[in-house]
């Protein structure tokens, strides 16, 4: 398999669409240049704030995934991240889009991958939805506005298979399971994560997810205060199968750039076999 650099972006999304699509390919192509050939955008790059009704009135339709760029006809964001990713050359993840739901009271948080050419190649709808009371005593009920997929998402790409999953999902390892056992090789976890949660979790959860399924993990991130009182903990990363962390942001908008080495993620499986251990199947 050919070698991959992945750039795994961070962000601190407002209600400004317009300003977060512009810090986006500010970071994209910069990525691009520094040879990241998939570059990952965190859930809700388009818009993170506390205004549900502008949220709803954003959402887009989205196409069907397919080869040909004529049926990818889309709203003004996905068609402004099709044209980032013929400008980059790289395949684009957009981790959390805010889809259009079956109703009109509700979105689906959509990760949407993008081939080079800007047609889409796979959606995974958020599984797992954020229905917590955080310390602190913040709220979070993404159900009330949120419409839950139901289908774990591995997708081709020119370098191995890729499984898909959004921010809360991590916490959940059954579905990674699931992703490694239909062939994913790379994992992505595009996220908002909170910050009071984030600061003890965030990175123990990811390491986790690496070592116990001998996968990259690539997980791009929202950092800082996107208006109220709303704060993420950042800390976009990417992680070897072995669980070391090989590149993470610090506090500031920017990327974590890594090279995926899929002849070293073989010699980890093969070392140390566990992923042909397994005596417990999933129901």
């Amino acid at each position: 398999m050919p070698a991959l650099n992945v750039a795994a972006c961070q962000l601190t999304s407002t209600e400004d669409v317009e300003a977060n699509l512009a810090k986006s390919t500010e970071l994209a192509l910069a990525a691009a240049d520094a040879g990241a050939s998939l570059i990952g955008f965190p859930e809700n790059f388009a818009y993170l704030g506390t205004d549900r009704d502008h949220r709803l009135s954003i959402a887009e339709e989205l196409p069907a995934p397919g080869p040909d760029l004529k049926t990818q006809s889309g709203g003004p964001i996905l068609s402004a991240m099709q044209a980032l990713a013929r400008r980059t050359g790289a395949w684009l993840l957009l981790g959390g889009f805010p889809e259009r739901g079956g109703d009109a009271a509700h979105i689906r948080n959509t990760s949407v991958l993008l081939r080079a050419d800007g047609t889409v190649a796979a959606t995974y709808r958020k599984i797992h939805l954020f229905d917590v009371d955080v310390p602190g005593g913040k709220r979070f009920r993404e159900s009330e506005t949120i419409e839950a997929g139901d289908t774990p998402v591995v997708v081709e790409t020119p370098w191995a298979p890729l499984g898909l999953t959004i921010c809360y999902d991590l916490r959940f390892p059954e579905l990674y399971r699931t992703l490694v056992a239909r062939g994913a090789r790379l994992l992505a976890v595009p996220s908002a994560f909170t910050a009071e949660t984030g600061k003890d979790h965030w990175s123990v959860l990811l390491r986790a997810r690496a070592i116990e399924n001998q996968a990259y993990v690539f997980a791009p991130a929202q950092f800082g205060h996107h208006g109220g009182n709303r704060r993420s903990w950042g800390h976009a990363m990417v992680v070897d199968p072995w669980g070391t962390v090989l590149a993470e942001c610090g506090d500031d908008a920017g990327f974590a750039l890594a090279r995926v080495d899929f002849d070293y993620q073989d010699r980890v499986r093969s070392s140390l076999p566990c992923l042909t251990h397994r005596k417990v199947s999933l129901s």
